[in-house]
């Protein structure tokens, strides 16, 4: 089938752009965002999902405001041209990887945004995250490309305009695409999986540098995925998708300190050796956390990828204190922190998923929380 990419060269295959390299329902292609203010008084993510196998489209944009998480959620039949658009909320690329703006119009549910993201960086690829089941099915396999930049606008709940400017709210984004459980599972006789997931992402923002770490470890606290960069700003004259100005680091280390009764920190330090300045050592402090469920993921109701007819939206609001940190909705989340590199402050985020043990943390069972070794028996 015929789309209008197909009038550009930038075929993979002898296939027109639309047949997706995969039957896997599980096939996706994601936008995702994040702000933060400076203060620490202010948080907002979105995202926007295409998923062709199953012809969905859904979005979501959610903004923490005087300590209650706000959402609105859109699902709805995904357009054969992959227009970044539906219902409500809309993604315009002015610029590829140097200006993205991100749009909620005024909607029944009073939650509106017109956004515009400028990149400070180049354009990152992250190691491929791919794993595969224990008879050999792919459970995962997926790139992410990962950015950092200022957003410019204005925010609108309940009729209460909040405005955003540049030099005040700094924030990241990401582009992933490729195979990740999403929507409803195909029914198997093979044996449950039960998920076993410790994972960490944090984008940092310095005065006059940026700094990024992900890591993927087993439950013994082996890793299957590391990566530590240190990034300089970018250059007018750079081409945002050039490895410019980018030094990957070594040896990666972390502390966390943890919420007892959690999988989420209160603070935390991260060591690593930049190849230029020797060892460098970050303490993060948290400000407050977002639950990632607020832009779809693992939402009980509005989960990526799930069915919801033509179109379909829908809102929430909910207090940052009455949710509930052991819940499976409410565990992958984004902790808002400050930061301290040497002379250097910052802010960004540290994203934390723990799904089942992990030796090295003294986290057991599923989704038990922390437990001091005190209390341990």
């Amino acid at each position: 089938m015929l789309s209008p990419f197909d009038d550009y060269p930038i075929h993979a295959s002898a296939d027109p752009v639309t047949h997706p390299a995969s039957s896997d329902p599980n096939h996706y292609d994601r936008y995702w965002f994040n702000g933060h203010q400076r203060d620490c008084e202010l948080y907002f993510g979105a995202s926007m999902g295409h998923y062709p196998v199953r012809n969905i489209v859904d979005a979501a944009f959610s903004v923490v405001w005087d300590g209650i998480e706000h959402s609105i959620f859109v699902s709805g039949a995904m357009p054969k041209d992959r227009a970044t658009r539906v219902g409500p909320i809309r993604i315009e690329v002015i610029e590829p990887m140097r200006t993205i703006r991100y749009i909620v119009e005024p909607n029944e549910h009073r939650i509106a945004c017109e956004l515009t993201f400028s990149a400070t960086t180049v354009a990152v690829e992250e190691p491929r995250q791919r794993r595969l089941s224990e008879v050999g099915v792919v459970l995962t396999d997926h790139t992410r490309m990962t950015q950092w930049g200022t957003w410019e606008g204005v925010i609108s709940v309940d009729g209460q305009d909040l405005s955003v400017r540049s030099e005040q709210v700094p924030g990241a984004r990401d582009r992933s695409w490729g195979v990740r459980p999403v929507g409803e599972q195909l029914s198997t006789l093979q044996q449950p999986i039960i998920p076993n997931v410790f994972w960490l992402w944090a984008p940092l923002h310095f005065d006059d540098r940026f700094t990024h770490l992900a890591l993927h470890e087993n439950p013994d606290g082996s890793r299957w995925l590391e990566s530590a960069l240190i990034l300089d700003p970018l250059r007018g004259e750079t081409a945002p998708w050039d490895k410019v100005g980018v030094r990957e680091c070594q040896n990666l280390r972390y502390q966390l300190n943890w919420a007892p009764g959690r999988r989420e920190i209160t603070r935390a330090d991260i060591w690593f050796d930049d190849p230029a300045d020797g060892e460098v050592h970050i303490e993060l402090t948290k400000a407050f956390t977002f639950r990632m469920r607020g832009i779809g993921y693992w939402h009980p109701y509005w989960a990526h990828g799930s069915m919801h007819g033509q179109l379909e939206t829908g809102r929430d609001s909910i207090r940052l204190d009455d949710f509930d940190p052991r819940d499976f909705s409410s565990v992958h989340v984004q902790n808002v922190v400050t930061a301290k590199m040497g002379k250097h402050k910052g802010i960004g985020v540290l994203e934390q998923l723990h799904l089942g043990p992990h030796a090295p943390s003294g986290l057991t069972g599923f989704l038990d929380g922390y437990q001091p070794w005190t209390q341990r028996t």
